[in-house]
């Protein structure tokens, strides 16, 4: 049955966070105390996950389909992290990388160890820091539909979100150097279009036959369908400076979806964009961020910043207006269109203290604000 129009969709984040020491703010390997804090808080039951690097700490929230009950949540979960982190002498900062040097720490997990094992030098340097959406779908066969029509977009959300400007103790040059770290993995960014669910699954499953992959999981796609939920995954934005740009990407991908899942039910044929474009789409919104001109997603050619991200809101504007998240999303994009995003904060508080230590303590406060 066709879903219905006034149905909104659900919608989850999973945001993974920087622990640092509280007295040098270098990254501190200590997750697991940090978990272990978490588990006699909540008597064994929370949100908080490890990750592949032991100065990591991820959180997921719960589905919702209101927008100031996901920014409530995601506050909240901050808050909790923040706590549990500080009863072992840490802190957490929402930084896509670490500004301060810092070396491999891995968790101690198979899974991670098998990685860590096969991929070196690349594993060894992904301490990164991501930003995960979720958005319901009725089926495999939409999920994949939504894939295939998204792909364009998904550039512009990585310049909005860029956070991730300095990498071991100097500026990268880059808005989002986390999405270059995360461009080594072997099956990292853009992909082309599966046409179908059996396409998308066949595709996934001869990716794990080659032995590269050891599991559907590591299909590290921009987005793609998630492997525990009936979602589809956007998994292109670095971790939010601002707990209020994580509700705006949010609201953006569940626009995205919607938007792409009523173009689908229209029939109307999804932009037929080589993956090698799309790349280089990626690449200049995680160099440029907000700072440069960026390539419009519908025309593939040089674009100033502004102009490409009014591009997406109009492309999502019936789909926002529908769900109540029309205004949110327009206060968002004027505040970080004038504000900038994260590594243009990050550069600023740089110029005005001089001090990498300076400005991590900056965004530890920002991150629990």
């Amino acid at each position: 049955m066709p879903r219905e129009e006034t149905a909104v969709r659900s919608v989850g984040v999973e945001e993974e966070l920087l622990l640092v020491d509280e007295a040098t703010w270098e990254p501190r390997a200590v997750s697991a105390a940090v978990l272990a804090t978490a588990d006699r808080a909540g008597g064994g039951e929370h949100g908080f996950q490890k990750e592949l690097h032991r100065q990591q700490l991820e959180f997921a929230t719960n589905p919702q389909t209101d927008m100031t009950e996901l920014a409530a949540e995601i506050r909240d979960w901050r808050a909790q992290a923040a706590d549990h982190a500080g009863r072992v002498g840490a802190a957490v900062a929402a930084l896509a990388t670490s500004p301060l040097p810092a070396g491999p720490a891995f968790t101690h997990d198979e899974r991670y160890r098998w990685m860590e094992r096969e991929f070196g030098l690349t594993a060894q340097e992904q301490l990164t820091c991501g930003c995960h959406v979720h958005v319901s779908v009725e089926s495999d066969e939409e999920g994949v539909a939504v894939l295939d029509r998204i792909r364009p977009w998904l550039s512009v959300l990585l310049a909005l979100t860029a956070n991730s400007p300095y990498w071991q103790g100097q500026d990268s040059g880059y808005s989002s150097y986390r999405s270059r770290v995360w461009g080594r993995w072997p099956s990292a960014g853009p992909v082309e279009m599966f046409g179908s669910a059996g396409g998308y699954h066949e595709h996934v499953a001869a990716m794990v036959a080659t032995g590269v992959l050891r599991d559907p999981g590591m299909a590290y796609f921009e987005a793609r369908l998630a492997v525990r939920y009936p979602t589809v995954e956007v998994r292109v934005a670095d971790v939010c400076l601002d707990a209020s740009t994580t509700v705006l990407l949010a609201a953006l991908v569940r626009g995205l979806v919607e938007t792409a899942a009523r173009e689908w039910r229209e029939e109307r044929a999804p932009a037929s964009h080589r993956v090698d474009l799309l790349r280089l789409a990626s690449w200049r919104a995680g160099r440029s961020g907000l700072e440069d001109g960026l390539i419009h997603p519908l025309t593939m050619t040089p674009a100033p910043a502004e102009a490409v991200v009014r591009s997406l809101l109009a492309q999502v504007r019936d789909a926002l207006a529908d769900a109540g998240d029309l205004a949110l999303v327009e206060e968002g994009i004027a505040r970080v269109l004038e504000g900038g995003s994260g590594a243009r904060v990050q550069r600023d508080l740089m110029a005005r203290t001089g001090s990498l230590r300076d400005l991590v303590a900056e965004c530890v406060r920002r991150t629990q604000a």
